[in-house]
């Protein structure tokens, strides 16, 4: 591979903010894997945000840039799994997997896709320094010929329809809406862009926590809701918290600590197949790293309202902010009905780019 932008890259990264800014342009916040995509010919890479490869884990994704990306380019995209009308972030995590044979299998079940939205290169040119307005207009004419699953992302200047976008593209299982200056060149591993996601509230039940790394204070809070049979499930943790607030935390919680896990509701935690079934809090994964996952069982009696973005199927998507303790609601009404589900939205029309006319 001779090209004149060369892997590893890191992407251009944004910083969050509580409302869009004006005179800027707009683009959905794609829910997948952020992939920087080099093409050299038949040679194609796919790295990560952190610079390793996603190559192996994507052959279709590979097929789909050899047939509709130009022979020599680089491209910053998002690797996305469509099932029916939404993006599906659990079937992108289960493509990261050691076995070639899985993932090869999964590649024709589940095929994933790219969308596209920023050119770093192109033939023997680098666009690194040029601004964002001449990039995005060399990637339109670059991507016109390209087809399902490669997509152009959507993009506008119009704020209003930026705010259009924000309040209906959850439908579709999109996250948020992403601002960048027209003037600005591609900064890699810099967060100059700008990200607007949903934020809202649910109470939730204190089951557990996590002890720091650091030593004996809180790492993080375990969360559960009741399901509609009446079971607390685990739907995410919080834990942004100042250092001194994890000391008064593990103070203020210790009343509550429980001996053994036997009583709890989360007491067959350590049975795989319920790990499984119910993602109880615990158990080891092909995601846990080594990372000691080891919890401190806490009677379920307090309760606590916490803000988060969306939902992955029964669970938070990113960790929960915490807000504030509820003494005034009951633990057992603490259950899935309070979630605000989004209005649903055709994703083919955000990938059509039926949106923008």
């Amino acid at each position: 591979m001779d090209l004149p932008v060369m892997p590893p890259v890191k992407p251009m990264l944004a910083k969050s903010a509580a409302t869009i800014p004006p005179g800027m342009q707009y683009e959905a916040k794609w829910d997948g894997f952020r992939a920087i995509v080099f093409r050299d010919g038949d040679e194609v890479v796919l790295g990560s945000r952190t610079g390793k490869p996603l190559t192996r884990y994507f052959p279709e994704v590979v097929a789909a840039v050899r047939e509709n990306l130009p022979p020599r380019c680089v491209v910053d995209g998002e690797i996305v799994i469509a099932r029916g009308d939404r993006l599906d972030f659990d079937a992108l995590l289960e493509r990261i997997h050691p076995a070639d044979s899985r993932v090869r299998m999964l590649a024709g079940t589940t095929p994933a896709g790219l969308v596209v939205f920023d050119l770093l290169a192109l033939g023997d040119a680098s666009l690194l320094a040029a601004p964002l307005r001449e990039r995005r207009a060399a990637l339109v004419e670059a991507l016109r010929p390209a087809d399902d699953p490669v997509f152009l992302a959507p993009a506008t200047e119009d704020r209003d329809r930026a705010l259009e976008w924000f309040e209906h593209f959850e439908g579709a299982g999109l996250d948020g809406v992403i601002a960048k200056r027209l003037d600005l060149p591609y900064r890699p591993d810099e967060r100059v862009m700008t990200k607007v996601k949903h934020e809202r509230t649910a109470d939730c039940v204190l089951a557990g926590l996590r002890a720091h790394k650091s030593g004996p204070v809180v790492g993080s809070l375990l969360l559960g809701l009741h399901d509609d049979r009446g079971r607390l499930q685990h739907v995410g943790v919080c834990a942004s918290f100042s250092m001194r607030r994890r000391q008064e935390l593990m103070a203020e919680l210790e009343p509550l600590r429980m001996e053994s896990v036997d009583d709890h509701p989360w007491a067959d935690w350590a049975r795989a197949e319920a790990h499984e079934a119910d993602r109880m809090p615990g158990a080891p994964s092909r995601w846990s790293g080594g990372k000691d996952l080891s919890w401190v069982p806490l009677r379920p009696e307090r309760v606590c309202e916490v803000a988060y973005d969306h939902m992955q199927g029964n669970r938070f998507r990113h960790t929960a902010q915490f807000r504030r303790w509820r003494p005034d609601k009951e633990p057992r009404d603490c259950t899935y009905a309070q979630l605000e589900e989004p209005v649903h939205y055709d994703l083919s029309a955000v990938l059509s780019g039926e949106i923008e006319r």
